[in-house]
């Protein structure tokens, strides 16, 4: 069996590899090298350097100790760390059980919790204890168990039990791993990779003086912090002399968040993922609590609707964006019937005349067009084949014609309008993008009100299985995104087409939303509505907000918080460790992102080399994928990027090992 070791020693004979990052993305590659090691290693021994201040399995993002009221944004039954059939890889599929399924095994004495859980719900239990001592809670917490056991394939688990179960994912790894394998632990933060790039890596680890001896070094640092930009420093130089609060950019579960003052305007700009973590924190997090609406009015049944009843302890948040609603509910139903057969207009031999074209491509010129017709073909596949009596010719028909016009043309246009007579079940990416483009309203009060209607019809919709065109469109931005990773880079991907990504397909559960409409009708959450402004006004010494819903309105508010991720950009980073790659040559892109060889994750140099002994993979590389895991049965691009990489790395590292000494 290995041995997981929390010393580590190096041993001149024995190949090492480091690996820094021990979240997901270091967790699902390390899985990949237990299922590849024994037909590409051949028995040889190795030491696996695992290095992270945080518990292996979780990282920092899925850590456990947040606060217990954070969820994760998919259902138990759609998150998995292991790979099936569907995923295109060299190496072999090694199953095992999506989140739910691991829940179920506990129950049912089939498996356990992780060792590294067990301690940690020790650890809570005391903390708790303490806390009806005199300290002060952040919400009710259930134990673990009970978590588990309530838990089914529908819930949206808290981030605490998905740290449980990635924690039991890396355990169960570290077992697989072959006689010889051994992991040495190394519970800190690396600064610095150095060496030759024909000889040994040195990686300097903030505990100790002598650097880690590396043949490989994969990084898996997952997401990055970034110091502010120019706007955000001045901002808060603003703040600083007029006695205000600012916020940067940040992960939610990491700001203070104490200094925002009760029943006071805050003014938050963005409105993804990082809003909903701040309103649940500065709501429920303050001791406010939800109840159901119909039984509020004494009915028996519900509709889903919730009363939000305040401590009184909550800021009023004030939140505005560029498209100025939330990012887009997660559906709330399965697939039915047939798949739409992707990919069909951008798949692998498209990408393959792409790379083969002189000059990188343009995403706007390029691909876009190609992806837009994927987007499409999802769609009308599925509503053609799930709702025919919506549409006016044969599929087969439709599909021809489809295939012979332009993407975004008077004749597609034309095509669509003939076959598909309502307009509701015609796709629109312009108008999906940017709901509220052009929209005025009479007021600020009737901004609420169509705020509130536009949330209520999304939610309305995206549990709507008589709208499956809908899902069918997310499984082609799933297969869209699997093959844009071969690209790389190209400006656009890391922005625009990410942002409008998240936006549709990585949205928050609905009952966040419903949860946002509660406290909307509460009053705790105010809209600012779409192109939202921020303004430091010096002579009253006040921020300023505003919107294009309502021309001339405006808010005043003595705190502004930036609800959206940092900057990682390379002249921002806060990582020591990449700011010592970008001076020693690694390649990166103006957005941040480390070049990376798309095929197996090496890291690029400046001059477009890739390095012999260093390699990355995560979100922070141009080769990001959709996420470190996935839904089970759609192919699982991060686990194709593990298992290439993971290949790469063994093999490099059984051609090094008849080493007899480490080498300078």
């Amino acid at each position: 069996m290995p041995v997981s070791s929390d010393t580590a020693r190096n041993r001149p004979v024995t190949p090492s590899l480091v690996v820094i990052g021990a979240g997901p993305r270091g967790t699902g590659f390390l899985e990949r090298i237990a299922a590849n090691a024994r037909s590409l290693y051949g028995g040889l021994p190795l030491d696996i350097h695992l290095v992270d201040p945080h518990p292996p399995g979780g990282g920092r993002i899925w850590r456990r100790d947040q606060s217990p009221l954070l969820w994760m944004n998919s259902m138990a039954q759609d998150v998995t760390m292991y790979t099936d059939d569907t995923v295109p890889l060299a190496g072999p599929v090694r199953q095992g059980p999506a989140l739910h399924e691991w829940a179920r095994d506990i129950r049912e004495g089939r498996s356990r919790i992780s060792a590294e859980s067990e301690r940690a719900e020790s650890e809570r239990a005391e903390s708790e204890r303490a806390e009806s001592r005199g300290g002060e809670s952040d919400g009710e917490r259930p134990p673990l168990r009970t978590e588990i056991a309530e838990l089914t394939g529908e819930t949206f688990p808290s981030r605490r039990l998905q740290s449980a179960y990635l924690s039991w994912v890396y355990e169960q790894t570290v077992a697989a791993l072959p006689p010889g394998v051994t992991v040495h632990r190394h519970r800190t933060h690396a600064l610095r990779v150095s060496g030759p790039r024909d000889g040994r890596q040195r990686v300097w680890l903030e505990d100790r003086v002598e650097p880690l001896l590396a043949d490989l070094v994969v990084l898996t640092l997952g997401h990055l912090d970034g110091e502010p930009d120019e706007e955000q420093r001045e901002l808060s130089r603003f703040a600083d002399r007029h006695g205000l609060i600012h916020l940067p950019p940040d992960f939610t579960a990491d700001s203070d968040l104490s200094a925002l003052p009760a029943g006071e305007p805050v003014i938050v700009r963005g409105f993804g993922l990082a809003f909903i973590d701040l309103m649940v924190l500065l709501t429920e997090g303050r001791g406010g609590r939800y109840s159901d609406a119909a039984r509020e009015n004494g009915d028996d049944g519900t509709d889903g609707k919730l009363v939000y009843h305040p401590s009184g302890r909550e800021p009023v948040l004030y939140v505005g964006s560029r498209r100025g609603v939330p990012y887009h509910s997660k559906i709330g139903y399965g697939l039915d019937g047939e798949r739409p057969p992707l990919p069909r207009f951008l798949g692998p031999e498209q990408i393959d005349e792409l790379l083969n074209r002189p000059g990188p491509p343009d995403f706007r010129r390029d691909v876009w067009p190609l992806a837009e017709k994927e987007l499409g073909y999802a769609h009308y596949h599925r509503l053609f084949t799930a709702h025919p009596e919506r549409t006016r010719i044969a599929w087969t028909d439709f599909e021809e014609k489809y295939a012979a016009v332009e993407p975004a043309s008077p004749e597609l246009e034309a095509l669509v309008a003939a076959a598909v007579p309502d307009p509701a079940d015609r796709l629109d990416l312009d108008a999906l993008d940017r709901p509220l483009r052009g929209v005025r309203f009479p007021s600020y009060d009737a901004l609420q009100d169509g705020l509130r209607r536009y949330i209520s019809d999304d939610l309305a919709r995206r549990h709507d299985p008589s709208h499956s065109a809908d899902l069918a469109v997310f499984l082609g931005l799933l297969s869209v995104y699997g093959q844009l990773i071969r690209l790389g880079d190209m400006g656009d991907t890391g922005g625009r087409w990410h942002g409008f990504f998240s936006y549709v397909a990585s949205g928050p559960p609905g009952p966040r939303l419903r949860q946002l409409l509660a406290l909307s009708e509460a009053g705790v959450v105010r809209f600012l509505g779409p192109d939202m402004t921020v303004e430091a006004d010096e002579r009253r010494g006040i921020f300023r907000a505003g919107g294009a819903g309502v021309p001339g309105e405006h808010i005043e508010a003595r705190a502004l918080v930036e609800a959206r991720l940092p900057d990682p950009s390379p002249e921002r980073t806060r990582s020591p460790l990449l700011r010592g790659l970008y001076e020693e040559g690694a390649a990166a892109t103006s957005a941040g992102l480390v070049r990376v060889d798309p095929d197996d994750g090496r890291l690029l140099e400046s001059d477009g080399r890739p390095h012999p002994r260093r390699f990355a993979l995560g979100p922070y590389t141009t080769a990001r994928s959709s996420g470190a895991f996935t839904r089970p049965r759609t192919g699982g691009a991060a686990f194709r990027q593990n298992d290439a990489t993971a290949r790469a790395a063994l093999g490099l590292l059984r051609d090094l090992s008849c080493r007899t000494s480490p080498g300078a």
